[in-house]
């Protein structure tokens, strides 16, 4: 038992302090927004759903912090983070049966939260609600094909082999 929490806290932490360095790293967005989503799909994958939504929910709050997040994004912080939790939920539930259909799904998912937020729920403008629409959903995607050849990369040098690895108890 308590082996598999400090897994989880270790795993959990690692992916967090990876996705902060990346936020914190400067790059484009472009670049930025796949590797966030790959920190939330590989949580997913190694560590279990509640690591993807716990990481989900801080990496928007501290982008706004720090200023990454222009601030007329800062109303849609919960919407964010609602949007990368079931990106997690939705992968863990598929991706036992099909990685690939998850990432779609998820994907998509997220892509309807984001858009559907800034049309009808949260007022910004046009520009930055174009931010929230289809960019989100082609960074979801990459991030998906991303964290898929960095699980196997992971598994090719064993990271993840054994039974000891956290999964989601069905």
């Amino acid at each position: 038992m308590e082996n598999k929490k400090i897994k989880f806290i270790t795993r959990t932490g690692i992916l967090l302090a990876v996705a902060l360095v990346v936020q914190m790293g400067g790059l484009p967005q472009p670049i930025t927004g796949p590797l966030i989503n790959t920190a939330l799909y590989l949580s997913a994958l190694l560590v279990g759903s509640w690591s993807g939504i716990i990481i989900g929910i801080c990496t928007p709050v501290i982008a706004f912090m720090r200023g990454i997040l222009p601030a007329p994004l800062g109303p849609m912080i919960p919407f964010i983070a609602l949007g990368n939790g079931v990106l997690v939920v939705v992968f863990s539930l598929l991706k036992g049966k099909n990685k690939i259909l998850g990432i779609i799904l998820a994907s998509l998912v997220k892509y309807v939260i984001l858009a559907t937020t800034v049309k009808f729920i949260v007022d910004v403008p046009d520009k930055i609600a174009q931010i929230m629409s289809l960019p989100q959903l082609f960074t979801a995607l990459s991030g998906g094909v991303i964290a898929i050849l960095a699980y196997k990369a992971l598994w090719v040098i064993g990271i993840d082999k054994t039974k000891e690895s956290l999964k989601d108890k069905k």
